[in-house]
């Protein structure tokens, strides 16, 4: 008997059939998706460095400064706000007409929303259309960065060996720290300059810098083929274009999805806190000059980068889930020691703060990530349901944690207890969904997809016959 084309997407591949790229195709791949997701993230946390230390000054100026800071993060999370949406609408298509297409939109997007920031009038200049504007590009930022992880990571994910997949899907993560030390180098410079003239117009030439970093991540993403596994699913689907994935993701998946959302929330914890939060509270407390702040977060960036090289390449020998455990434990340990070296108030306990709490932290929560989020669902869901459970993490770990994280230190009367605890809370919930999720990081690709498949029609295969029994019976 045949079954309903639900199952369809997730039938196994014919034997012997090879899905991953050849070393040359696969290095286009891989370099694709680290440019592609640098000049995102580029964009994206250039714009949460100067909401720390730039906007509440041009675009809020007339509030109290406590309060303009507040407002101005109040934007930062509106962006994080729009991501789940773009995950919806993009993950959506991704899974529908393919991964390639959504990477090109979502970059094209980005970077003309970042360049009309970096040309935005000043609220001195057009009044309260300043701040609109610059809430509704923030916006459309959101949505372009919502469908543009996803689609990266998956392009390194499906078309890389079984043995290699979590450092191949990394590469993606790592273009976020990436595009983070470009975007704070280029703002640290610009700040060396008298502060009339920073404020402006030498913290718009980042923003203006990203039509040059689009354009190249287009021209390298038009030269990057398909996900061979998602090609392969849709021949093999008759009914793939009636398909909705996101009903099918919600429908069949919803476990999966909400262990994707959960535990990922302790790496954007610490995007939030440390990667945002504490650079502003190191300005605005006058612990360090501005610039120096800038160029701590870059060193750790690049520290960022290799904690994800090593986390994602330990994750290929030992299993993802065994890592990002790890890096959960590291993150309720480190809690309350990196806040009292951030609460110190000179460079080097700064930076240490920054290596352990973002740098180290992030890597191990966050390097393998992709690999284990793409290893919770079938390939005709996997767009929506990895964009979705991440940019939902991120929202609810990221997003609003420099505002939440600002009203703590109020509250805790200048101390950052508070923050820690915040801190150490997202993480044992990261933690606790580790320890109910499954390990998938031996299984073939396609064989993912078959033991889904499966999954999903042993309920609807038994619901059948509950059906059959009560029918002869009555």
């Amino acid at each position: 008997m045949s079954h309903s084309s639900t199952a369809d997407p997730a039938s196994p591949a014919p034997e012997g059939k090879v899905y991953h790229a050849n070393p040359k195709e696969m290095r286009r791949i891989l370099f694709s998706s680290f440019l592609g997701t640098a000049v995102e993230y580029y964009d994206f946390i250039l714009y949460a460095t100067a909401a720390g230390i730039v906007f509440n000054q041009v675009f809020f100026a007339d509030l109290d400064p406590n309060v303009a800071l507040f407002v101005s993060f109040g934007t930062l999370a509106v962006g994080y706000i729009a991501r789940p949406l773009g995950a919806f609408l993009f993950g959506n298509l991704g899974d529908k007409i393919g991964r390639k297409a959504i990477l090109i939109t979502t970059v094209l997007a980005m970077g003309i929303a970042s360049t009309l920031i970096g040309l935005l009038p000043t609220t001195a200049q057009i009044g309260i259309w300043a701040p609109i504007l610059l809430v509704s590009l923030r916006v459309f930022q959101g949505l372009a960065v919502g469908g543009e992880w996803g689609g990266a990571m998956l392009l390194a994910f499906e078309n890389s060996k079984k043995g290699s997949r979590g450092f191949a899907s990394a590469f993606a993560y790592m273009g976020a720290p990436a595009g983070t030390i470009l975007g704070t180098l280029i703002l640290s410079a610009m700040s060396t300059l008298p502060k009339a003239q920073f404020l402006a117009w030498g913290w718009r030439v980042p923003f203006v810098f990203s039509a040059v970093l689009m354009m190249l991540a287009i021209f390298i993403r038009m030269k990057v083929s398909e996900s061979r596994v998602f090609t392969e699913v849709s021949k093999s689907s008759q009914e793939a274009k009636k398909r909705i994935p996101i009903a099918e993701l919600f429908r069949h998946h919803r476990k999966p999805l909400l262990i994707a959302m959960v535990s990922g929330l302790s790496g954007q914890m610490a995007q939030g806190l440390m990667g945002a939060w504490a650079i502003s509270f190191a300005v605005q407390q006058a612990i360090l000059a501005q610039t120096e702040v800038l160029n701590i977060k870059a060193f750790g960036g690049v520290f960022t980068v290799l904690a994800i090289i090593v986390a994602s390449k330990l994750s290929d020998k030992l299993g993802r889930r065994k890592i990002l455990i790890w890096g959960n434990a590291g993150a309720i340990v480190l809690a309350f020691p990196v806040m009292a070296l951030l609460d110190m108030g000179n460079t080097v306990a700064f930076m240490l703060a920054i290596v352990l709490g973002l740098s180290l932290v992030q890597g191990f929560t966050s390097g393998p990530y992709g690999a284990f989020a793409g290893e919770l669902f079938p390939t005709a869901v996997r767009y929506s349901g990895t964009s979705i459970g991440y940019q939902m993490a991120s929202t609810l770990g990221a997003g609003f944690t420099p505002m939440i994280a600002t009203a703590l230190v109020i509250a805790g009367g200048g101390d950052l207890w508070l923050v820690a605890l915040l801190w150490m809370s997202f993480s044992t919930m990261s933690l606790v969904a580790l320890l109910y999720a499954k390990d998938r990081s031996g299984s073939d690709i396609q064989n993912l997809d078959a033991d889904m498949g499966a999954a999903i029609q042993a309920p609807v295969n038994e619901s059948s016959r509950r059906e059959r029994n009560a029918s002869l019976q009555g």
